[in-house]
């Protein structure tokens, strides 16, 4: 049964704030479908569904292996997206107390962007196996544990982390893809990544330089960190915060 989720409408902008999280757009070749944020500041374009409904009838005994090549890199790319765009909904549901208005409308653009991320993913990678779902990605499960999404260093700093890995996750893996045109959409979703971890960094220490610290662009070359699939999923792995088990066999 689908959950009651609280759609959360942004606030409007300060008239002091530029609204650089916004997405641009983000076109699926071949899959016939845009996201995009529309250019009103009262909301997306498309409203994201938040909680989607679990794939149908899983084998609970299956473990799901991602797969190889670009199809491989987009289950790996949508498992992280479900985690986050999870992590965002429940942020937005149930807001640390004493927010301020500048954080609500970050951490709203967030999650609008991080669920948009998911379904792009779960469109893309089933017009690329011609609706064969069963090389798709199943819906995960979350369990944060201990974490208080009602304390507010709590959730800036998980955000933190899961923006720092996300962006060095697809920095990582730009290596193993063989389409262009993926590639290019890659491209398009790290830069919005990268944005959101330097929001989450300036909201935790602002006035500092944080947005770009040494532990995240490498001071001697001004890149930031790239990481194969392997070395991201134990990281992930390693917080507890994906409950159902799959695979990466075929990945670095």
């Amino acid at each position: 049964m689908k959950k009651n989720i609280v759609r959360v409408e942004p606030i409007g902008k300060s008239t002091n704030r530029r609204r650089f999280l916004k997405l641009g757009g983000l076109g699926v070749v071949g899959a016939g479908l845009l996201v995009a944020c529309s250019d009103d500041d009262n909301g997306m374009g498309m409203m994201p569904d938040p909680d989607p409904e679990p794939d149908p009838d899983p084998d609970p005994d299956k473990i799901f292996d991602l797969g190889e090549g670009d199809l491989g890199v987009l289950n790996y790319a949508y498992a992280l997206e479900q985690l986050e765009a999870d992590f965002y909904t429940k942020v937005v549901n149930s807001f640390y107390g004493n927010i301020s208005d500048e954080e609500r409308q970050v951490l709203t653009d967030l999650y609008y962007h991080e669920v948009n991320h998911r379904d792009f993913f779960k469109a893309a990678i089933t017009a690329a196996v011609d609706g064969n779902t069963d090389l798709v990605l199943p819906t995960l499960e979350f369990d944060y544990g201990n974490l208080d999404f009602g304390n507010r260093e709590q959730v800036l700093t998980t955000a933190s982390v899961l923006e720092d890995t996300g962006v060095a996750a697809y920095n990582g893996a730009g290596r193993l893809i063989a389409d262009p045109n993926y590639l290019l959409i890659a491209g398009k979703i790290v830069s919005v990544e990268a944005r959101h971890a330097s929001a989450i960094r300036t909201l935790l220490n602002p006035g500092s330089a944080d947005f770009a610290g040494d532990d995240y662009v490498t001071a001697s070359n001004g890149l930031s960190a790239a990481l194969d699939p392997s070395a991201i999923l134990a990281a992930v792995g390693d917080t507890g915060f994906i409950t159902t088990k799959f695979t990466a066999n075929n990945l670095p």
